[in-house]
């Protein structure tokens, strides 16, 4: 039987996921702050999954996560925000996190993500780097599987094989027209953009991520086709923009 932390300060959400928890089979423990939920987490031998919440008075979430995998370099975290972005999940990604919730969630979705956490292979959560690569976003895990570059009509289409939390796999495309990198570089003030083909391929996978993490489900018919730069888009494109080639100097 899997043991789980749940560190939360909303005290009905800290009861309605252990009920949860516990109807499953799990053995469940909780705490209401960042610094009681590491005095209980110890050495971290005695559980096997965290639940932490990413907004908390006193110490945030993600400096919990932190500490705990300071204690515990194979922990897995799952962090639960109604306040985050991608932006944030990425960041949580970098250290160390197994999945990222988005507030509200169901109890479905919750045993879901637990699920997938525990049974996620290896003894280290999937990595993030330098925004070219996804880990779990409320659950779903994301491999490409094609590319495709539509030479008469400009546009890229990617497709990937999208793990669902629910166990299964689904093939989704992505879409991404040529008015669009139009006005990526147009929003970059470049006529190139780095890695090229590489670039469009992770562009599309970030608006996958973005839909599934505002939706929490596969877009209509398998099929996403990215139809405005976005404001998530477009911090993406200028943080990528900001990566420096290897060999740069300066």
């Amino acid at each position: 039987m899997s043991k789980i932390l749940i560190i939360d300060d909303e005290a009905n959400l800290r009861t309605m996921m252990r009920l949860a928890l516990e109807h499953t089979g799990y053995e469940v423990d909780t705490a209401e702050d960042g610094p009681s939920g590491l005095e209980k987490y110890g050495d971290g031998s005695g559980f096997d999954l965290v639940l932490l919440d990413q907004r908390m008075p006193g110490m945030h979430g993600i400096e919990v996560q932190r500490d705990i995998r300071k204690k515990n370099p194979k922990a897995r975290v799952i962090l639960t925000t109604a306040y985050g972005t991608v932006d944030i999940a990425d960041r949580a990604m970098e250290s160390g996190a197994s999945d990222f919730l988005r507030k509200p969630f169901t109890a479905d979705t919750l045993r879901l993500a637990v699920k997938s956490a525990l049974t996620c292979e290896g003894d280290k959560p999937l990595k993030h780097s330098t925004g070219f690569e996804r880990t779990t976003i409320n659950g779903y895990r994301i491999e490409l599987l094609t590319e495709i570059h539509d030479r008469h009509f400009g546009e890229v289409i990617c497709t990937y094989k999208v793990l669902q939390p629910q166990g299964g796999s689904a093939s989704v495309k992505v879409v991404v027209p040529q008015y669009i990198m139009e006005l990526v570089k147009a929003h970059a003030d470049t006529e190139t953009v780095p890695c090229q083909n590489r670039f469009w391929q992770a562009m599309s996978e970030e608006a996958l991520v973005n839909y599934l993490w505002q939706e929490a489900k596969l877009p209509p018919d398998n099929v996403l086709r990215v139809e405005q730069l976005t404001p998530a888009l477009e911090r993406w494109v200028d943080g990528i923009m900001t990566i420096k080639p290897e060999g740069s100097n300066g």
